[in-house]
C-alpha cells in the first residue's frame, strides 16, 4: 500500500509540471564565452497549456507591425532567425565585448541580452550596438555585471 501511495503521488507530481519547450523556435544562442562564473540563462519555453494562451498573443502582435506598414513581411516574428545571426556575429567582431558571456533571444524584432558583461558601461554599449542590426525594433538589456 505504501509503495502505490507513493507512485501516485509520484504519477501527480509529473503531470503537474509541464515540460517547458521552445514551441515557437524562437532563436536562442550563446554568442560569447569568457565568464566561467556566469549562469546559464533559461532559454525560451512554454508549457502546452501557456502555447495555446500565447498562440493568439503572437498572431495579434506578429501582424501588427505589417498592418501599420512598419514591417515589409506579414509577422514581425519571421525577422527573428536573420536577426539573431547577424546580432551574434556583430557582438562576436566587435572587440569590446569579449570578455563578455552573453546569450541572445529574438522575439518579434526584440533582442534580448542575457548574461554578465565585465562593467555597466559594456552592457550599455552591447545594447546600443545591437541597435544598431537591421531590423532590430528594440533591445531588452537584461546583463549583470561580474567584475
Amino acid at each position: 500500500m505504501r509503495y502505490r501511495l507513493l507512485g501516485l503521488v509520484f504519477c501527480a507530481a509529473t503531470v503537474g509540471a509541464q515540460e517547458r519547450k521552445n514551441h515557437f523556435d524562437d532563436p536562442f544562442v550563446q554568442v560569447t564565452r569568457s565568464i566561467a562564473s556566469c549562469p546559464v540563462p533559461p532559454g525560451p519555453g512554454f508549457t502546452d497549456e501557456e502555447v495555446r494562451k500565447e498562440a493568439h498573443v503572437r498572431s495579434q502582435h506578429g501582424g501588427s507591425c505589417y498592418r501599420a506598414g512598419r514591417c515589409r513581411l506579414p509577422n514581425s516574428y519571421l525577422y527573428d532567425k536573420e536577426i539573431v545571426p547577424r546580432v551574434a556575429q556583430y557582438i562576436q567582431q566587435d572587440g569590446r565585448f569579449t570578455e563578455t558571456s552573453v546569450w541572445v533571444l529574438g522575439e518579434r524584432r526584440l533582442v534580448t541580452l542575457t548574461g554578465c558583461v565585465r562593467t555597466k558601461e559594456q552592457s550599455q554599449e552591447m545594447e546600443r550596438a545591437v541597435l544598431l542590426v537591421d531590423d532590430v525594433m528594440g533591445v531588452i538589456n537584461q546583463l549583470r555585471v561580474v567584475p
